[in-house]
């Protein structure tokens, strides 16, 4: 038998198990080995989805924007001088005007001027009444001359008073002077003893009494006189002071006839006959017909740059005047505060009041730069970045820049551009967002 037959033989012989050992409940079953070779390629594909899913939101975070260039401002960055300046709108004014208010009310009687004309100084306009202040005027004066009389009666009585002071000294003078003569006569007498003792002693007596009444006279008289000092004094200021009310009294009835208390042109005077004013009411004012000043609002953000001092120019006429700030008012309104200049040696002629003039206010020293164009872009960008276009034209790139100072033509470029570069200088309001831009014809 051959190898081939012994080895089918073999084969189909019944397999004698064991019943001890458990074959013939139990398979051994082999683990397949887990080849990762076979799976590099499929954790690839899945890293490079990963990485295309996160960046591709990125990319179009940052879209470049496709513009016509038609719709496009292009600017050159160049060097040049800055003329630190801005324009302002003026409105002339008069350099001076004089308000007229009422200074005591009433009815509009009589109007003797019209407005629009030109008033000389005290010139009678307009005529009022008021019964209840002429009333009070004549009383006020009835009272007023009754306390002068009644001073004037003091002081006369003081005067009557010294002059029978003197009057009495005089008398007493005369009384020792008298006396002292017949004391000398009877004391003659009395050596000869033709008269009594007791004649004597009256008359001695009598003498020292006059001398006693003299010297408190005298002291009276001194006393009295120090105080009729004091109160003629009080009386005269008193008496001063009562005139002075009296003649206030009666300017007030003269305030009622209004006068232009300076030439010039009447304005803003609309009021009618039989018309009530009332005390302290503006009724027009006089403004001075030949100065003029100039008067603007400018923006808040120049408030700081701002001095009384600085010069200005405006061309009337294709000639040129000069300004100066006279006055400045830090009160913002609107975000404008307001500035007052008037004119140098000379002001245009045939301008008047309520015309508007174009200025140019100097801010600062004109100097070398680089400048751009002020555009609109300014105002969406705050000057803190802008769009440069490439070298061939076809892209623009974002890029962050620091700008200085700015006039209504240009702007002072600090950092971030050179000299010839591209810059977008109109409005970036449909694409502010973007931080490319595709150029297109």
């Amino acid at each position: 038998m051959n190898h081939s037959a012994s080895q089918s033989v073999s084969n189909s012989r019944p397999t004698q198990l064991n019943p001890k050992s458990g074959q013939s409940m139990d398979r051994k079953i082999t683990k397949p080995k887990f080849n990762y070779k076979k799976l590099l390629p499929l954790s690839l594909v899945i890293a490079i989805i990963a990485i295309a899913v996160y960046v591709y939101p990125s990319i179009n975070s940052s879209t470049t924007f496709a513009v016509e260039n038609q719709r496009l401002t292009v600017s050159t960055v160049q060097p040049g001088v800055f003329e630190d300046f801005i324009p302002v709108r003026t409105r002339v004014v008069p350099l001076k005007t004089v308000y007229l208010d009422a200074i005591e009310g009433g009815r509009v009687e009589k109007i003797l001027i019209e407005d629009g004309a030109i008033v000389s100084k005290g010139q009678p306009i307009v005529q009022l009444s008021n019964t209840q202040l002429q009333l009070n005027v004549m009383r006020n004066e009835a009272a007023v001359t009754e306390q002068l009389n009644n001073m004037r009666n003091t002081e006369l009585s003081l005067e009557q008073n010294r002059l029978s002071h003197k009057r009495n000294i005089i008398d007493l003078n005369y009384q020792i002077k008298h006396l002292t003569r017949r004391l000398e006569r009877e004391k003659t007498i009395f050596s000869n003893g033709s008269i009594a003792t007791s004649q004597i002693d009256e008359t001695r007596d009598l003498l020292e009494y006059n001398q006693q009444k003299l010297s408190l006279t005298l002291e009276s008289q001194k006393t009295d006189a120090m105080m009729q000092e004091q109160q003629l004094t009080f009386l005269k200021e008193t008496g001063y002071r009562l005139e002075q009310s009296l003649q206030f009294a009666r300017e007030n009835m003269e305030n009622l006839n209004m006068k232009a208390p300076v030439a010039g042109k009447l304005s803003g005077f609309d009021i009618e006959v039989g018309q009530s004013i009332n005390r302290g009411e503006r009724i027009g004012q006089i403004d001075d017909p030949t100065s003029f000043k100039l008067e603007a609002n400018i923006d808040e953000y120049y408030l700081e740059r701002i001095d009384i001092g600085q010069k200005a120019t405006i061309t009337h006429n294709q000639k040129d005047y000069y300004l100066t700030i006279n006055k400045v008012y830090p009160d913002v309104k609107n975000g404008q505060f307001r500035v007052d200049f008037t004119f140098g040696e000379h002001q245009p002629g045939g301008i008047r009041r309520g015309q508007t003039l174009q200025a140019k206010l100097t801010l600062g020293d004109d100097s070398n730069v680089l400048l751009i164009p002020n555009g609109a872009f300014y105002q969406d960008t705050g000057g803190h970045w802008i769009f440069v276009v490439s070298e061939d034209g076809t892209k623009a790139f974002k890029r962050s820049i620091k700008l200085g100072r700015k006039n209504n033509r240009y702007i002072e470029v600090i950092e971030g551009l050179d000299s010839n570069e591209k810059i977008i200088t109109s409005p970036y309001s449909s694409f502010k967002e973007m931080d490319s831009l595709n150029l297109t014809q």
